[in-house]
């Protein structure tokens, strides 16, 4: 299955107006607020040999919120084939863009890339959260890499790459037995502990242009929202 989704806001006097909202399923948008958008999913999946792709603008001074209304699971095809989700993002100068997904899950003998980029100003601001759940309850998980690429002033920023799955074998290593992977990245600087009081770890980052990047690890969800919740602000 191809499938693709686009999203398109700009400023208009002191509102966000929305431009452009269009998608296909699994990839549907609605609008949920004055500046929030959730996705929802109209059919399973991701499933192998899946290429599905989401693009947001954030125009200039605008804010956007995009959140999805559940878990994504990615799930393996007959032939083995990877599944693929590429999100692209633009972010204007003055604008926020508030990308909050729920997590993707690992099913077992999937094969999924998530390939995510953003063009993000100078003078724009961003919190970008990515979340994996390696295996549904009881099982192992597949194969699931998670790439970010983030561009600020048409500048690297920020870059990650993390595969884990039987293909990747220095995944446990990664993981260390924990079963969810959390990152949260944002022009903010917040302070914050590397540890919390239930047992999860994260490791904290200043970055060099900027910015803070929170990985922590868990074995729910609730432990590693713990520590990366504490850098979202509620949308306005």
């Amino acid at each position: 299955m191809r499938a693709a989704a686009r999203i398109v806001v700009e400023r208009a006097g002191d509102r966000t107006v929305l431009r452009v909202l269009k998608g296909e399923a699994p990839l549907l948008p609605r609008r949920t607020g004055p500046n929030g958008i959730h996705i929802v999913g109209g059919a399973a999946g991701p499933l192998g040999g899946d290429d599905l792709s989401l693009e947001i603008e954030v125009g200039p001074g605008a804010e956007l919120w995009v959140r999805t209304v559940a878990a994504s699971v990615a799930l393996p095809g007959r032939d083995g084939a990877e599944s693929r989700l590429s999100v692209h993002a633009v972010v204007g100068e003055g604008a926020l863009l508030a990308f909050l997904p729920e997590p993707i899950v690992a099913a077992a003998r999937c094969r999924h890339h998530n390939l995510s980029t953003v063009d993000l100003a100078a003078g724009g601001r961003l919190v970008w959260r990515e979340e994996a759940v390696f295996g549904r309850h009881g099982e192992a998980p597949g194969d699931l890499r998670l790439s970010t690429a983030i561009r600020r002033g048409n500048r690297a920023w920020y870059r990650g790459d993390v595969a884990v799955g039987p293909s990747h074998p220095d995944g446990p290593a990664i993981l260390n037995g924990a079963r969810v992977l959390a990152t949260l990245i944002t022009t903010d600087i917040p302070e914050m502990s590397e540890k919390s009081d239930n047992g999860s770890a994260a490791a904290i980052m200043a970055l060099a242009g900027g910015g803070t990047v929170v990985t922590a690890i868990g074995d729910d969800l609730t432990e590693t929202r713990r520590l990366t919740g504490r850098l979202v602000t509620p949308a306005q």
